[in-house]
């Protein structure tokens, strides 16, 4: 899944939501479900999301929502094989962006 982001210090919930199709209590959701979203709250109580929430926000919708775990399975999933889950889902998001960048090349021909 591509997310389409601007480059920011934060990002807020509505923002994070409408770039990944979900509704913004799905987030919060996630947010108390998973022990690895941690977003910063001003003094107001809004949530602000820093790219390192948006990475393993990516990843929990990977292991959710387009490989069917389960909130345990991928809670579980998280917690034992974390390092190389990242990595090997960082790897995947790499190169399915020189894939659609070369799909780009390939139109422009």
């Amino acid at each position: 899944m591509h997310i389409d982001l601007p480059e920011k210090r934060y990002y807020s919930i509505g923002e994070v939501a409408k770039a990944f199709g979900v509704n913004t209590s799905l987030v919060r959701f996630w947010e108390k479900e998973f022990d690895v979203l941690k977003p910063k709250k001003n003094a107001k109580g809004n949530r602000k999301f820093t790219p390192e929430d948006i990475k393993n926000l990516k990843f929990i919708y990977h292991l959710v929502k387009e490989r069917g775990f389960t909130l345990e399975g991928a809670k579980t999933h998280l917690k034992e094989d974390k390092k190389q889950a990242l990595s090997n889902f960082e790897i995947i998001n790499k190169l399915e962006d020189i894939k659609s960048q070369l799909i780009k090349i390939k139109e422009h021909l």
